[in-house]
């Protein structure tokens, strides 16, 4: 298999807060040949950076709370526990926008900034891809509520020690992809992690 495939057609279905295109297209089969004509509909032009906020020192997580409209009818409250994130736009990088968004929805100056992965959230009907960082933080002073009202935000910070954090995942609140990616990365990384940082702050 040569993993082949024909765009017949790419026409706009919508344009709003989001872009919608609709496709005509088919493509080869794992059993020879090529599928029937399939028509399938993708979000596009998304792309964000999420940071994960962590202090090394006082080994928290400073995370924020907000509203979210994809959650409205499948939780009791539709307010997500989430890490910080934004789109990206054309015309910066994904570190800048972590750096960014770290100061608009937390209050919080981001220091290193570690990459740990990009990912597709969900291929199956988007082309959002999402840069994921873990971002040194003083979490000393963090809390408050943040967010730019010209984009509607109403944005809540939640400080948790790391283990609480790590704590919520699976059958807790950290339930959507960054958060989960995020602090599973933590988990497995923080010891390695608290020990480059702070061995770097030594010899600095």
């Amino acid at each position: 298999m040569n993993y082949q495939y024909e765009i017949l057609q790419n026409d706009e279905a919508y344009c709003g807060f989001l872009k919608v295109n609709r496709y005509r297209l088919r493509h080869e089969l794992f059993m020879g040949g090529e599928s029937e004509e399939l028509i399938r509909e993708r979000l596009e032009g998304l792309r964000a950076a999420s940071v994960l906020l962590y202090d090394p020192k006082l080994d928290r997580v400073v995370l924020v709370e907000q509203f979210r409209i994809g959650a409205v009818g499948l939780e009791p409250a539709p307010w997500m526990l989430e890490i910080v994130g934004g789109f990206v736009p054309d015309n910066e990088s994904d570190e800048s926008v972590a750096r960014r968004e770290a100061v608009e929805e937390a209050n919080c100056p981001v220091g290193r900034l570690e990459r740990i992965c990009e990912f597709v959230v969900s291929p199956g009907i988007s082309v959002d891809r999402i840069a994921l960082f873990c971002g040194e933080v003083d979490a000393s002073h963090a809390g408050g509520v943040h967010g730019l009202d010209h984009e509607g935000e109403d944005i809540r910070v939640v400080v948790m020690d790391a283990d609480e954090a790590i704590g919520e995942l699976y059958d807790g609140r950290a339930n959507s992809t960054s958060i989960t990616i995020a602090l599973q990365w933590l988990a497995l990384n923080r010891t390695v992690l608290r020990e480059r940082w702070q061995s770097s702050d030594t010899k600095g």
